[in-house]
């Protein structure tokens, strides 16, 4: 790589409410070569952030333009009513919307959850952001609907919230642009499925180790060995009187004269 070449960085857009610590620190685990960048984006402006190439990929809220979008759903978070610490809402652990019926309901236009107006009595106006619908609650101008998260997220002392059991919920997907799908996004793909390192199915794997080299060994066997010179190679060890050349100094005598 020359100096003029950046290094490789891997964006990751995310929306409020969503925590990605998680998933960074499995990514800063297994990709050290690569940083990883968050995003921060509006829930509103996350699909037109991916699209338009400013991250690689983005932890976004459902629905999203499948037509150019990819996205493989997390999880789906429950909704609760945000309401003052004093109100009636906080006698039970979890409200239905038609004990809310009554109620001054706040819907901001940064609204996330798939409904065109929230049941209840509707605001004199909707406030720009969930924040600033939080805001208003404390004011004790009406109550507000949003997932769980952003509950935490905008969190005060002088408020609580309450689950409602029959409320739409909101689906909490991973996103990318479908002709976009890089060997790093599959490689976020497979943490967020829960993919270990090894998995033949994530891209990121183990180096192979090598394996030592071993030489064949060869069957060993016993050398024969040669016979001395003028032994024989009977049990005995000995030279048989029948063997060729006969005994050393044996001499035939003369015949008797008669």
């Amino acid at each position: 790589m020359t100096g003029s070449e950046a290094s490789p960085t891997f964006r990751l857009a995310y929306v409020p409410g969503v925590t990605p610590a998680k998933w960074v620190r499995i990514w800063n685990e297994r990709r050290p070569d690569v940083p990883l960048v968050l995003v921060p984006v509006p829930a509103a402006e996350a699909s037109d952030v991916l699209r338009r190439g400013e991250a690689d990929a983005g932890l976004v809220r459902l629905p999203v333009d499948r037509t150019v979008l990819s996205a493989i759903p997390l999880y789906t978070e429950a909704t609760v009513v945000v309401a003052p610490k004093d109100h009636v809402v906080t006698a039970a652990e979890e409200v239905s919307l038609d004990e809310l019926a009554d109620e001054v309901v706040l819907h901001p236009l940064d609204d996330v959850l798939d409904w065109e107006q929230p049941p209840g009595e509707p605001a004199f106006e909707r406030p720009a952001t969930t924040e600033d619908a939080v805001e208003h609650v404390a004011s004790g101008i009406g109550i507000l609907y949003v997932p769980q998260s952003l509950a935490r997220l905008h969190h005060r002392k002088d408020l609580t919230y309450r689950t409602v059991v029959d409320a739409p919920q909101s689906d909490v997907a991973l996103s990318w642009p479908e002709d976009a799908t890089t060997d790093l996004v599959e490689d976020f793909i497979g943490i967020v499925r829960g993919r270990t390192v090894n998995s033949t199915r994530g891209r990121t794997q183990a180096p192979a180790q090598p394996q030592p080299k071993t030489k064949a060994k060869r069957a060993e066997t016993p050398a024969r060995r040669k016979p001395a010179a003028g032994k024989s190679t009977g049990r005995t060890g000995k030279n048989p009187r029948g063997a060729s050349g006969g005994a050393k100094g044996t001499k035939r005598g003369k015949p008797r004269g008669r």
